[in-house]
């Protein structure tokens, strides 16, 4: 049988995590990319910490971006990003922007993965797979690791202003692809798709740093996304305020709770030194 003034303290304890989480959640309403986070209490009645965090991975609500190259994911995914140590890591918050140089990189720093193309505008085949990964399948077992993935480059000309020298616009289409356009829109080629994957149980990704996840082995190996990408527009916090303010409420309730379990065991054991003496 647990000590009830352990149990007490540890219960105490945890409903404190918990509410911290629920205030950070509350916090960052507003964040633009903010994944909302849900503690599992498996066995909270031991008293015990939190059993795993998970980052709830619904779609949060969609806002106007400042530049035509920021992204929204309309659906289930992640945008593929790389630090400059060749580090992959996932996200949904689309702030992207070219720079002088033409890369295409999110604020920081990340550089914005995307598909190879041929002519015809079908993702090309990679010899070899793209990540470190052992046993990496190929994208007809379902996981995109043999499909040429690259950073995304899309420079300007000072000679004429043009984007790589020959076309005066890009547009990025709801399946994802960039296209470089010119002659108004009648000449339109396209460059490269940009990369998004989806988990088999995103919900299980490890959390780098805000907005900024990691595959593992809970979380599984990507798949290739299928989801509508919006251009133009950035995706906000996913966080349900009301649903925090509830939860909140109740961890109120468990410390109040804990209390009175802690105030009743502290006076029972004085009881029990008293009748010792």
């Amino acid at each position: 049988m647990n000590d009830p003034f352990i149990t007490g303290i540890n219960c105490q304890r945890t409903t404190l995590d918990w509410m911290s989480l629920l205030t950070t959640n509350m916090t960052n309403i507003y964040t633009p990319g903010y994944r909302a986070r849900k503690a599992n209490f498996g066995t909270f009645l031991h008293g015990s910490t939190f059993d795993d965090l998970r980052v709830k991975a619904w779609q949060g609500k969609a806002m106007p971006g400042t530049a035509p190259e920021n992204l929204y994911i309309e659906g289930k995914g992640f945008f593929v990003v790389k630090k400059p140590n060749g580090v992959k890591y996932y996200t949904r918050l689309g702030e992207f922007a070219f720079l002088g140089d033409g890369s295409y990189k999110t604020k920081e720093g990340y550089s914005v993965q995307g598909y190879i193309l041929n002519d015809k505008g079908e993702i090309m085949s990679s010899s070899a797979p793209q990540s470190k990964v052992p046993h990496a399948t190929a994208e007809s077992q379902g996981g995109p690791d043999f499909n040429a993935m690259t950073e995304i480059k899309l420079w300007r000309d000072p000679s004429n202003g043009k984007w790589l020298g020959k076309y005066d616009e890009f547009k990025i289409k709801k399946d994802g692809i960039l296209y470089g356009q010119a002659e108004k829109g009648k000449v339109s080629v396209p460059l490269y798709k940009i990369a998004h994957v989806k988990f088999p149980n995103a919900a299980q990704l490890s959390e780098i740093k805000d907005g900024y996840y990691a595959e593992n082995p809970q979380s599984g190996k990507p798949i290739l996304g299928n989801a509508i990408i919006r251009s133009g527009v950035i995706e906000m916090s996913n966080v349900n305020f009301r649903e925090n303010i509830a939860h909140l409420a109740e961890a109120k309730m468990q410390v109040e709770m804990t209390n009175k379990i802690i105030q009743t065991s502290k006076q029972l054991l004085q009881e029990s030194m008293k009748l010792l003496q």
